[in-house]
């Protein structure tokens, strides 16, 4: 039996993730996204795990019913036991699904964290938010509703969709902003939030706040959601934004896997 495994990892509070289960959640990943039954050889080439202990994974995750073995050509599914766990998702809200990692920024990074919806009419509505525990915050009340190329999260739309020059031109002509930023200047941080998965609005949309943006995007590459840090500027060093929006673009790009799987119409859940 191979029992080899990559260095468990740290986390930035110091725990370490368990290699095993580090595994096994690769191979359920990996056959949730197959587009048909896997062998061993297939399984192990795919998660870059050896094939003597995806054997032994997929032979344990069997037994558990997470994964049901095909005699008949060798070969491995998803089983019971994975349709068991998504049944308690069953009519739970995209925004509810989503909460507890605004609630974890808010409280890593003492700010306010939003949650967009981009809908179909070119507008982004805030659907929920978390506060951080300082007594000096932001306040934004649900429901508010903005034009969604206006910004961080609006240059992230605008990023996504890829319009034209003139298009864009003709459409930032019409957003409202406190302190308007010139087009040449919204432009270049429209091809920034391309780059880097993230953007920053620093007084532009209200003044004396700086906002980080990232956008939840479906298989298509469609807006669906936006991620926010809101914040009152001199609060936080400038290092910090940077880290944010990293973070802010990580937990998108999982998000979207997580809501929009392949196969999946995209829906309009909240």
């Amino acid at each position: 039996m191979d029992t080899a495994l990559p260095a468990p990892e740290r986390d930035p509070a110091g725990q370490r993730d368990v290699g095993a289960v580090i595994h096994a959640i690769r191979i359920l990943q990996h056959l949730a996204g197959a587009s048909g039954p896997l062998g061993v050889a297939a399984v192990a080439r795919g998660t870059g795990i050896s094939p003597s202990s995806c054997f032994n994974i997929l032979r344990t995750l069997t037994r558990a019913r997470f994964v049901a073995f095909r005699d008949s050509d060798k070969t491995y599914t998803l089983g019971l036991a994975v349709a068991e766990l998504a049944a308690g998702l069953i009519g739970v809200s995209h925004a509810e699904l989503i909460r507890p990692e605004l609630e974890r920024l808010a409280l890593n990074y003492d700010m306010l964290i939003v949650l967009w919806r981009v809908t179909g009419d070119g507008h982004i509505v805030l659907i929920d938010r978390a506060h951080s525990h300082t007594a000096v915050r932001v306040e934004m009340r649900l429901g508010l509703r903005l034009p969604m190329l206006v910004g961080a999260v609006g240059r992230c739309v605008a990023a996504a969709l890829d319009l034209p020059a003139d298009e864009l031109r003709r459409r930032f002509a019409a957003l409202r902003w406190q302190a308007p930023p010139s087009f040449e200047a919204y432009l270049a941080d429209v091809a920034a939030a391309r780059t880097q998965g993230w953007s920053l609005d620093h007084g532009n949309l209200y003044r004396g706040l700086i906002t980080v943006g990232a956008l939840v995007r479906d298989r298509n590459g469609q807006p669906r959601f936006g991620l926010s840090g809101i914040t009152i500027a001199g609060q936080h060093p400038p290092e910090v934004f940077a880290r944010l929006g990293g973070e802010l673009r990580e937990v998108a790009a999982f998000t979207g896997k997580a809501l929009f799987p392949l196969g999946h119409p995209p829906q309009n859940t909240e």
